[in-house]
């Protein structure tokens, strides 16, 4: 039987350099990102972090960098216990290039069944993702209040 996992694909008017910036880059993410930092140095085998006001959420190792296509990392979640105890998952970007635009494919898997975590990221990651199109698209960024990511928003608890 397989994992529960999350897969999400998007189109983006953008390049897949662009896009590759804005995923690795901690000045961009923390402007679509609810504020968060993605640190890495993006070699396979280095920590990954998320960090949003001085706490890191969430931690990994990168497991392939093939910069502009293919992005991957453990994810492991760190401040709340009942998703601190799941175990490591691993989330991959795709970008496909077609013409103006690239297909963007997140899968997250390796989930454990009844993942808290699972239910926290199926939110969280449209929200981030309409955030990163929009401003690579328009320049601004999409507003996306923390209401609309409903009750498993555990970021700012």
């Amino acid at each position: 039987m397989s994992k529960p996992e999350f897969v999400y694909v998007t189109y983006i008017e953008t390049t897949p350099e662009q896009l590759w910036e804005a995923l690795t880059n901690s000045e961009f993410s923390k402007r679509y990102w609810f504020g968060t930092e993605v640190r890495s140095d993006w070699n396979v085998g280095s920590s990954f972090a998320l960090v949003t006001d001085g706490k890191t959420s969430d931690t990994g190792k990168i497991l392939e960098a093939d910069r502009p296509r293919r992005l991957s990392y453990t994810f492991k979640h760190e401040l709340f216990e009942e998703m601190r105890n799941e175990p490591a998952t691993k989330v991959v970007f795709t970008l496909e290039p077609y013409g103006n635009i690239v297909k963007l494919t997140v899968t997250h898997e390796g989930f454990m069944e009844g993942s808290k975590l699972l239910g926290a990221v199926s939110n969280g990651w449209p929200a981030i993702l309409s955030g990163l199109k929009s401003l690579l698209e328009t320049g601004k960024v999409l507003a996306v209040s923390r209401a609309a990511l409903g009750k498993q928003d555990f970021m700012r608890q």
